[in-house]
């Protein structure tokens, strides 16, 4: 809640390696501009073999939270002592809050994305046909909220099918989903989700163009100034497209309201900032 500005102010950092690059600084002192909270945030490398070392010495000097990005949502996952059921379905952890003795881990990566959908791209999610491209982390932080929305049918495409399949078996107990082959994909899609980090390397997964039209939202969760290859992909068999700035802007949002109790408006964030 609100303090006083004469006290030091809360200290919270984003950990990851590399880092410097993270926009979550911007967004969390936006938000406290914003909200009259009182807080600090900063960036925090942490060698690649000293993640629990770094949380435990930011612990030490009056941390009071973290948000946790690549390479070590795992082992934010294992160092924490109290885990939410979304952080527990995804097997990573994105947001840390410290109390007393305890960690405690969220994941709202999968939060942030549907709320990007949902609110800002007014896309509606029931009863549609979901495909998500990818099983690594980013498909399973998504996977229970986006299941929460109950679809029609969600399906995960990947290119191992036992790792697609591995995970339709984690997540049948909360909807309707299935594993596929890329090349066993049939019928167009009304929301294509690509969590697959392909976009970095301009690699496009051998997506039939029959899963698109145009009433498709091919969704990249990467985002770049410029369209991503999987969009430009899309947007040339018909599709709507979007980026996961929304997903970003969202997701530290709730990272924000789980730690100061107080959601912040996101819509002047949507536009990029200029750095």
């Amino acid at each position: 809640m609100n303090q006083p500005h004469s006290q030091q102010p809360d200290r919270y950092v984003v950990i990851g390696n590399p880092v410097a690059h993270s926009k979550s600084p911007w967004l969390h002192q936006g938000f406290a501009r914003q909200t009259g909270e009182h807080l600090d945030y900063q960036t925090l490398l942490a060698p690649l073999d000293g993640f629990n070392t770094a949380v435990q010495q930011f612990i030490a000097t009056g941390g009071k939270g973290a948000n946790v990005t690549v390479p070590f949502k795992l082992d934010a996952y294992a160092l924490c002592t109290q885990l939410s059921e979304r952080a527990r379905a995804a097997g990573a952890v994105n947001t840390l809050s410290f109390s007393g003795q305890e960690i405690i881990g969220d994941n709202t990566d999968g939060h942030g994305l549907v709320t990007d959908l949902q609110r800002n791209a007014g896309v509606e999610l029931k009863n549609q046909r979901i495909l998500v491209v990818g099983a690594g982390g980013a498909a399973r932080g998504a996977l229970l909220p986006l299941l929460t929305c109950a679809p029609a049918e969600l399906v995960i495409a990947n290119r191992s099918m036992d790792k697609a399949r591995l995970l339709a078996d984690q997540f049948s107990q909360y909807g309707n989903l299935r594993a596929s082959e890329f090349t066993r994909l049939q019928g167009s899609f009304d929301v294509i989700i690509n969590a697959t980090s392909a976009s970095i390397s301009a690699q496009m997964p051998p997506l039939p163009v029959a899963i698109f039209n145009q009433s498709t939202l091919a969704y990249d969760m990467m985002y770049a100034d410029q369209p991503t290859i999987f969009m430009q992909h899309a947007a040339s068999h018909g599709a709507n497209t979007r980026d996961g700035w929304g997903m970003l802007v969202e997701q530290a949002a709730e990272a924000f309201y789980l730690w100061r109790g107080v959601r912040p408006e996101t819509s002047p964030f949507l536009q990029r900032n200029p750095v």
